[in-house]
């Protein structure tokens, strides 16, 4: 049978049953434990909505859902969710995982999990509008800032080997807002935003935003703080055992991202060529 994640986001679903979805989504340690009446009151629905979004994925009732939602939990009780944001709570909560010398494996678990997730949480259409945004725009603005840095200069660097006008939104010495103040819809803003979510990154969104910019973000979840400034929204878990981020997922949606753009550009070829010619002269080889 098909995991939780993966059955509702297969669903068509009312209004109603998305903020049910959401819920149990960002919150299944706790949503398990609770009764149909529980995650109604919670919610302001009705308990009826409640069991009738436990029918629209397959399950006889409540009770039965709430089984299986058990039993996801049971399998995904090493990990770490990305909801607990601060660090020392993360390594505090790891103090009460089973403490057994199954670091590597358990680490390994969590990421093949992460990464199944990219192809539940993501249509190929959101992959190809992505790509398609970025090499339409005129300037591309990359910005990643603390933890989720490895993924922007890794976007950044191959991205500027396939099309130009790639810029970085992030230094040590000038601000996002500074870096994208002459941004417009003629442009795309590429978001890297994992916890803890970064205000500037927000403030950042808003400013594309406002300037009618296409804004890809691709961040842990859709309730996160920048997705709702998306045009384009790609998600995944960065879940771990550990008080950091794991960046499996979040690599490979940045690597098949740049795989999808390597097919819809010419002259890569020619400008790899010229970029290795000058490199030689490094001794890079």
């Amino acid at each position: 049978m098909k995991d939780i994640r993966e059955l509702i986001h297969s669903a068509e679903l009312t209004k109603t049953q998305k903020l049910i979805a959401r819920f149990i989504l960002d919150h299944s340690s706790d949503a398990c434990f609770m009764t149909s009446t529980d995650i109604a009151a919670r919610l302001g629905v009705s308990e009826s909505s409640v069991i009738r979004f436990s029918r629209s994925l397959g399950f006889q009732g409540f009770m039965d859902f709430q089984k299986a939602l058990r039993q996801d939990y049971q399998n995904r009780v090493l990990s770490i969710s990305s909801a607990i944001t601060v660090p020392s709570q993360r390594i505090a909560k790891r103090a009460t995982l089973d403490n057994n010398a199954e670091y590597i494996n358990r680490h390994f678990k969590n990421a093949v999990k992460n990464l199944e997730n990219v192809f539940s949480q993501n249509t190929m259409a959101s992959f190809e509008a992505a790509a398609d945004t970025i090499v339409k725009s005129r300037h591309k603005y990359i910005l990643a800032t603390r933890g989720n840095s490895c993924l922007g200069n890794y976007f950044l660097l191959y991205l500027k080997h396939m099309v130009p006008n790639v810029e970085t939104a992030s230094s040590s010495s000038i601000s996002p807002i500074d870096h994208i103040c002459n941004i417009s819809r003629e442009d795309c803003l590429i978001l890297f935003s994992f916890p803890r979510y970064s205000s500037v990154d927000r403030l950042a969104a808003q400013m594309a935003k406002e300037a009618g910019a296409g804004i890809i973000v691709i961040t842990d979840r859709p309730s996160s703080l920048l997705a709702e400034y998306a045009s384009t929204l790609l998600t995944v878990p960065v879940d771990t055992n550990t008080f950091f981020n794991s960046m499996i997922g979040p690599q490979f949606i940045a690597e098949a991202l740049l795989d999808i753009i390597s097919h819809k550009v010419k002259g890569i070829e020619k400008r790899l060529k010229k970029i290795d010619r000058y490199l030689d002269e490094l001794g890079n080889y």
